[in-house]
């Protein structure tokens, strides 16, 4: 009989809150007798339109060569990458799984029992993960109403144990980007590294990657799980200065791109016109959505918009719109984001119709 032994586990990891994704179709499918084929999920932030047919056809050219390693350094991808970003090679790394993977990585590299991360909430929950595995200590600093970070307050919160700003622009789950003077008065007041989240940037109207030239603080990290509809690949890439690149290499999980997602993320940068109808298909649906949806809505430069349903609760208008076959995200699992948030991702324009109709019907029926 095999017995749980806790007492292997370091104890950082008891300190990590389980990290709560966006409901699948089948886990709604089950849950309230639903056809999986009516479902609409919009609760991820996935592409509408899949992936590139290039890339798929990549996939499939690839699926014979299972048995064989990927380059170890991912050089394809990082030279397709080369002329997407107009980076050269050397300030490139590619990771996976995802950008989780980058983040893990960067934090095996530089976090040790004791350091400290600031991470400016609500945002993205896995920031916290990789730093407390790693022994360090998550720092919250409140966001401003509109969900703005005051780079004061954010520079206040360091000691001379901080490590990392985690920043994300556009930020998850609100949508809004970080201003550059704002992200420049961090960088010329820190010790710390400051990584930049911009996993949702393609959908902006800026980006800050630029900055890398001129900081050799900063890191910006970018994925293929969104505008590229490659989520279920888990293939990410970081910009960073040379000098961090090199030595990000020694910490990294060897072969950490797969071979097919390394052909796909290939495939799916040469295809111009996926990338295009991809962007054009998440701002035009946004902005249909924030004009339409009878709630307030909040500015956003992302492929989602941000949803406030008080003075009902979020958690009950999911569950109503979920039983609908509508799945999208309460956001009440992110720290201090309340809980009257929901996050809608941009759908096709039908789909779009049906969200809409959908908090109609919520609305005279909560």
């Amino acid at each position: 009989m095999f017995l749980s032994r806790p007492e292997l586990i370091k104890k950082e990891i008891f300190d990590i809150a389980e990290y709560v994704p966006g409901k699948s179709i089948e886990e709604i499918a089950s849950a309230y007798g639903l056809d999986p084929a009516s479902i609409i999920k919009l609760g991820s932030n996935e592409n509408p339109l899949g992936p590139s047919s290039k890339a798929v056809q990549a996939l499939v050219d690839t699926a014979p060569c299972a048995n064989i390693y990927p380059s170890a350094d991912a050089i394809e991808l990082k030279e397709a990458l080369s002329k997407y970003t107009g980076f050269p090679i050397s300030n490139l790394i590619a990771s996976g799984p995802g950008m989780d993977g980058l983040l893990d990585g960067l934090c095996r590299l530089i976090i040790e029992k004791g350091d400290e991360v600031i991470v400016p909430t609500p945002t993205f929950a896995y920031y916290e993960l990789p730093a407390r595995a790693c022994g360090g200590k998550p720092v919250f600093v409140r966001r401003n109403q509109d969900f703005s970070i005051d780079p004061e307050k954010l520079l206040e919160a360091e000691s001379s144990r901080t490590k990392i700003i985690f920043l994300c622009s556009p930020n998850n789950p609100s949508g809004n980007l970080l201003p550059e003077a704002d992200l420049r008065k961090i960088l010329e007041n820190t010790r710390a590294l400051v990584f930049v989240d911009e996993a949702y940037v393609e959908f902006a109207d800026r980006n800050l990657a630029g900055l890398v030239r001129e900081y050799d603080n900063l890191v910006v990290g970018r994925t293929f799980s969104k505008v590229f509809g490659l989520a279920g690949l888990r293939l990410g890439y970081g910009i960073m200065p040379e000098w961090l690149a090199k030595e990000y290499i020694r910490a990294a999980t060897p072969f950490s791109v797969s071979l097919p997602a390394l052909k796909a993320g290939v495939a799916a940068l040469s295809d111009a016109e996926h990338l295009r109808k991809s962007i054009e298909i998440a701002r035009q649906g946004r902005e249909y959505l924030r004009e339409k949806i009878s709630f307030k809505i909040y500015p956003s430069q992302a492929n989602f918009v941000l949803v406030d349903v008080a003075p009902l609760k979020a958690k009950t208008v999911t569950q109503s719109l979920m039983k609908k076959g509508i799945i999208v995200r309460s956001c009440d699992s992110f720290r201090e984001a309340g809980d009257t948030l929901i996050r809608v991702t941009v759908g096709t324009p039908d789909q779009n119709e049906k969200v809409i109709r959908a908090f109609e019907t919520v609305k005279c029926e909560v």
